[in-house]
């Protein structure tokens, strides 16, 4: 396994979104930005690598501080599976003309001696900024063609006086993307967001009529043009309140905004459907009968999907100039350096990553 050595991504700039290089990469790559070094994702990072069987058509740009990478491989005895280590991107590039399919894009930030699994570190939300920085820089340049992300920790961003709360954030800002929309994929069941990381409060002010037309005619473009979706089948809308307010008994917001904004999507010709009760809804698109189902606030959703299968779960960003898919739970700091962390929802954004691809998204 060769190392070499470093030069910052940053001094070769950045080009127009996916204007290959001329020695464009024959296989379909991955960049995977490695989380909160302190909790699971390197863990489960690495145990799906060493459940992927090789192929020269896919191939893996893992990029995280190399020296905690291998300390969580070696702490657990996990494979750290690479062809090369590489830390610029020149050595990219050949590694990717040699042939190389699992590659290590090592950063060099964490001070091992002052390492910990589960604590909050200013140095940890550092890197895993970083690493999502080189991951654009790569789609960017041609290297790669999807991002895959494990998960990030809210408070160590912060205390790395990063601006942004998660990754969604993060990559609208680093791509300038007006729109990022996400979407849970849990088997056959689709979940929309109209609103992410807000207080319940707030999730239900930003219910409005205007707001979720947009967010109706978004999901009905993005499900038409991946054939991931049955098409034939209407978008469903859930209601906000308990049996959709019952004409008004317990709220109005379905009849002043929710109602309102499906009779004008649908009359702008979008096959779409609801309020539907969300005690209901998820559960009907799961057996089939709705294309995907927009919810309107983050646990409504969520719940619905991680009840369904926790593991199995997750997460697709829409809205941004490539593909990106996550794991959709945290970091696990309880369990971070243990190595009891499932890594099958590592292993499906993989996989989902390469599907969706597949199907020209």
């Amino acid at each position: 396994m060769e190392v070499v050595n470093r030069h910052s991504y940053l001094d070769s700039g950045y080009c127009d979104w996916y204007h290959w290089p001329m020695n464009a990469p024959t296989c379909t790559y991955l960049a995977i930005p490695g989380g909160d070094p302190a909790g699971i994702g390197g863990e489960i990072l690495l145990k799906a690598l060493a459940r992927l069987g090789r192929s020269s058509e896919r191939g893996y740009i893992v990029i995280a501080d190399g020296a905690v990478l291998k300390k969580t491989a070696d702490d657990l005895s996990l494979p750290f599976d690479f062809d090369q280590v590489v830390n610029d991107l020149d050595s990219l590039d050949r590694a990717i003309e040699s042939g190389s399919r699992r590659l290590l894009y090592a950063l060099d930030i964490i001070d091992l001696s002052t390492f910990s699994y589960g604590v909050i570190a200013s140095c940890c939300g550092r890197v895993a900024y970083e690493a999502i920085e080189v991951a654009v820089a790569l789609v960017r340049r041609g290297s790669a063609h999807a991002i895959v992300t494990p998960p990030l920790h809210k408070e160590a961003l912060k205390s790395a006086n990063i601006d942004e709360i998660g990754h969604t954030e993060i990559l609208q800002t680093l791509t300038g993307s007006s729109t990022a929309v996400t979407m849970f994929d849990t088997h056959r069941l689709k979940i929309f967001f109209h609103s992410r990381h807000l207080s319940l409060r707030q999730a239900c002010d930003a219910v409005t009529h205007q707001s979720l037309v947009k967010t109706i005619i978004e999901c009905n473009r993005i499900t038409l043009a991946s054939s991931g979706f049955d098409q034939s089948l209407p978008l469903a809308v859930a209601a906000l309140n308990p049996h959709g307010g019952d004409g008004g008994l317990f709220g109005d917001e379905e009849i002043r905004h929710i109602v309102p904004a499906i009779e004008q999507a649908r009359a702008q010709g979008v096959d779409v459907v609801g309020p539907i009760g969300a005690d209901s809804v998820f559960y009907q698109a799961r057996i089939g009968l709705w294309r995907a189902v927009i919810s309107l606030y983050h646990d409504q959703g969520h719940i619905a999907a991680k009840t369904y299968d926790f593991n199995q779960t997750i997460s697709v960003t829409w809205g941004l100039p490539f593909l990106r898919t996550s794991v959709d739970h945290g970091t696990a700091f309880d369990i971070a350096g243990k190595g009891v962390a499932d890594e099958s929802g590592m292993l499906r954004a993989i996989e989902a990553a390469h599907e969706y691809l597949r199907e020209g998204v």
